[in-house]
């Protein structure tokens, strides 16, 4: 494959998951592949996971905090009784409730006996909130589990030294359980934390545990993705309608190829490149597409956006 990314010739769902995981994290990322659960420990059914997490407390219900929760609720088949969530929106309480079942309350102060404690608060956040609970003696979870971008490990540790403390990266496709999640654990923590939090992400789609100096990638690439291909497909379906369709038309086509060919790539194991040749027929349409996108830049363009993604994802630290 070329340097742009297009070929050498251009260059010229609701039932619970059961988890699907990968562990990465002994070796120089260049030198390894992902690995299966089953290399590496027992895949834990969903019982032991909840089980092991005990009562859940969610603190954040915006987007994020809404994917968790569908996820885990509607998708992996949690007892909304184990989870509780603190959002300090009145409307936006109600809607959760009504939605998911889960109890809400205003302030995560007013959650006691939570054993694991999620963080799903915007990074700008986290640190006004955190110490607002750290200074709760009823809010002392053993685990504290944070989607905050750019928060490291030591950040969370400061305000929770006695917690276990995991931070994860997941993507919104958790709330159909299809989400992406990397997971890293502190410097103080036991890999069995990492693995655990492992385990409960992978019921909202794949999870895969990662040296934590590689979090800042995973946000850049899966973290943001989801965003990179919603706008892809919204520019493919307006150029749809600048060449003669629907706004409807031009939607289908545009979100069902995006849908079939990421499931085509998933199921038959081919590359995106094998499959990206496979289309491409000299002389062709797609060939002329393609060499469109080459000359306007595409493969710069893409990379340039996920490094401005990983390097804000430092900045917010």
């Amino acid at each position: 494959m070329s340097k742009t990314g297009l070929p050498d010739e251009v260059e010229g769902a609701n039932e619970p998951r059961s988890a699907n995981i990968r562990y990465d994290t002994n070796e120089p990322q260049d030198s390894i592949e992902p690995h299966s659960t089953a290399e590496h420990c027992e895949l834990q059914p969903q019982s032991e996971v909840f089980a092991r997490l005990g009562k859940l407390a969610l603190v954040g219900g915006g987007k994020m905090g809404e994917a968790i929760i569908a996820g885990l609720v509607q998708g992996a088949g949690l007892d909304p009784s184990a989870l509780e969530v603190a959002e300090p929106g009145e409307e936006r309480r109600a809607w959760l409730s009504s939605s998911y079942g889960v109890t809400c309350v205003a302030d995560a102060a007013l959650i006691t006996n939570a054993q694991t404690a999620l963080f799903a608060v915007k990074p700008q956040a986290f640190r006004q909130v955190a110490a607002h609970l750290a200074a709760v003696a009823s809010f002392a979870p053993e685990r504290v589990i944070s989607i905050a971008a750019g928060i490291t490990t030591k950040v969370i540790a400061e305000f929770f030294p006695h917690a276990q403390i995991v931070r994860v990266m997941p993507n919104v496709p958790l709330v159909v359980s299809a989400g992406m999640s990397v997971v890293a654990v502190g410097a103080h923590t036991e890999k069995a934390e990492g693995e655990l939090v492992v385990a409960l992400f992978a019921l909202m789609g794949e999870a895969l545990l990662l040296p934590e100096d590689k979090l800042n990638a995973a946000t850049a690439l899966s973290g943001s993705g989801p965003a990179y291909f919603a706008l892809l497909t919204e520019e493919l379906a307006r150029a749809g309608e600048h060449i003669g369709l629907s706004q409807e038309q031009a939607e289908q086509l545009a979100l069902q190829t995006l849908i079939g060919t990421a499931q085509q790539l998933q199921r038959s194991k081919e590359s995106p490149e094998e499959l990206r040749r496979a289309v491409t027929s000299p002389g062709g349409t797609t060939q002329a597409a393609l060499e469109s996108f080459a000359a306007g830049g595409f493969a710069q363009i893409v990379e340039q956006a996920v490094k401005a993604a990983y390097h804000r994802a430092g900045e917010l630290a």
